[in-house]
């Protein structure tokens, strides 16, 4: 079945817990797990946020040793085991993927609890990057419970492939507050 290809996905943080909120992608609705300390306008690197705004999804990954290429309009390229993301303010990559080793922080995205089975690169704190204010922010597979993220949008891992049939790369992502 052919599906319709949405502009917009709005994630609404929930009025009960701001650590989980409803992703909405057309007329697709899914649960999802956000950061730690719900969200926030003025994120900072380590403050457990999702930030808020309008942002666009610039590439995703996949692990293809898990899955076959999901099928999205969006651009995707499979994770290797080197690959990294430089979590340091003080790094000259910062907010950027890197290559492991890598003697600074980093988040390593070849992951063994799934969660970056499928990731997006969600365009916060990319161009111009600014030091310290948060970096590897991901729409990415929630945790059993949807327990929160560091400041990520986490789904389901039965909807990621009917979320990404989806988009494309005119597609934005709306973080309400």
């Amino acid at each position: 079945m052919k599906r319709t290809r949405v502009n917009l996905i709005v994630v609404r943080r929930s009025p009960l817990d701001p650590r989980r909120g409803r992703l909405e992608a057309g007329t697709l609705v899914l649960p999802c797990a956000l950061g730690r300390s719900g969200t926030r306008r003025d994120k900072r690197e380590g403050d457990g946020a999702s930030p808020v705004g309008r942002f666009a999804l610039l590439q995703g990954f996949y692990r293809a040793d898990r899955q076959p290429r999901p099928r999205t309009g969006l651009k995707l390229r499979p994770i290797r085991p080197q690959d990294g993301w430089s979590d340091d303010p003080k790094d000259r990559r910062y907010n950027r993927p890197v290559p492991l080793p890598c003697p600074t922080s980093h988040e390593k995205m070849w992951r063994e609890d799934h969660l970056y089975d499928v990731v997006l690169d969600i365009d916060w704190n990319r161009g111009p990057i600014r030091r310290g204010r948060g970096s590897a922010i991901f729409l990415h597979l929630a945790r059993p419970g949807f327990s929160p993220t560091e400041g990520c949008v986490a789904i389901p891992r039965q909807a990621i492939r009917r979320l990404l049939e989806r988009i494309g790369p005119d597609t934005r992502i709306a973080i309400v507050g």
